[in-house]
């Protein structure tokens, strides 16, 4: 469903932000990208959605060569939340902001107001339908941005750095909507340093370090890895570190099991 081939990219300054980059991901497949500040994670994700065109090399989806494909083409195909929720957000207020692309990809005005409306009650923003997107915190921006993408159901969805600004219970929504996005079928693609949120969803794990994929496979296998933890700038997640001190398979434990075991926990 995507793939990049043989793409390197290559800023107008010169800098080569991404070299040589091979990589397929599936229909329903879910993904987190992880790697220090500046090893190319959220240059690879741009080219998704035609933001950016390799320099060298294609990058398709759906079949559909990117270089070849206008952005709201694509963008109708694949949501994209971006870490700066500044560059994203333009309309008057936020019920404004969520409904625009929902008219704009088709949606009669009831249906949209509807799908806008169930958005902003799950991600606690009813309250502030009527302000200004950018006069909203940093959190607030982002969970509109979230409902705005969320809201049209695209067929890949991306998040770059979803959990910045936001408390627990509002990372929780978050989980939740990823969780049920993939249910569906839909592909969700994550960008984060927060190993302690993609932990409990078991994704498959890109590891990035300057402009390459230097590991891809399961994260159970990668978070357990202390000494690619170390050159990715990652700790190990709370709860990978608790199985291996318990003698439990990594993959195995959740919060559940953790609260069962926690007297063994607690004598070690």
């Amino acid at each position: 469903m995507i793939e990049y081939k043989n793409v390197t990219f290559r800023h107008k300054s010169g800098t080569v932000a991404l070299k040589e980059i091979n990589l397929k991901i599936g229909e329903g497949e879910l993904l987190a990208i992880v790697g220090t500040n500046g090893a190319g994670k959220t240059t690879l994700i741009r080219h998704l959605n035609g933001l950016l065109k390799p320099s060298s090399g294609n990058v398709y989806v759906f079949g559909i060569d990117t270089k070849k494909a206008t952005v709201s083409t694509l963008s109708k195909r694949v949501g994209m939340v971006f870490q700066n929720s500044d560059h994203q957000l333009f309309s008057n207020t936020v019920e404004e902001e969520i409904t625009f692309g929902l008219k704009n990809f088709g949606y009669d005005y009831v249906k949209a107001k509807e799908r806008a409306e169930t958005m902003m009650r799950f991600f606690g923003l009813t309250a502030l339908k009527d302000r200004a997107p950018l006069t909203l915190s940093g959190g607030e921006k982002k969970r509109v941005c979230m409902a705005a993408v969320l809201a049209w159901e695209p067929e890949v969805l991306v998040l770059d750095e979803p959990t910045v600004g936001q408390d627990f219970i509002n990372k929780k929504k978050l989980y939740q909507a990823i969780v049920e996005t993939n249910a569906a079928g839909r592909t969700v693609i994550i960008v984060t340093h927060d190993v302690e949120f993609i932990w409990p969803l078991q994704p498959r794990i890109l590891v990035m370090s300057s402009g390459r994929i230097v590991r891809d496979g399961r994260a159970s296998d990668i978070f357990v890895d202390e000494g690619l933890l170390r050159s990715a700038n990652l700790i190990m997640p709370q709860l990978a570190e608790i199985s291996n001190r318990i003698g439990m398979a990594p993959a195995a434990l959740d919060i559940n099991q953790l609260l069962e075991v926690k007297d063994n926990w607690l004598r070690i």
